[in-house]
């Protein structure tokens, strides 16, 4: 299982600081999940407000 962020995101930093292990990485226009650093705990998915953040 994978994550990815959609255009959906508004970029609120709600998933960012949400990430234990730092895997959400602010870019330009939205944030994007490092998947290196990305251990699939789906904090990220429970507490984006845009439901922004799929399973892929």
């Amino acid at each position: 299982m994978a994550f990815v962020i959609t255009r959906r995101c508004v970029k609120c930093g709600a998933c960012e600081s949400e990430c234990p292990h730092r895997a959400i990485v602010e870019e330009e226009k939205q944030f994007r999940i490092d998947y290196r650093k990305c251990m699939q705990c789906g904090n990220c998915i429970d507490i984006c407000p845009n439901k922004a953040i799929d399973e892929v």
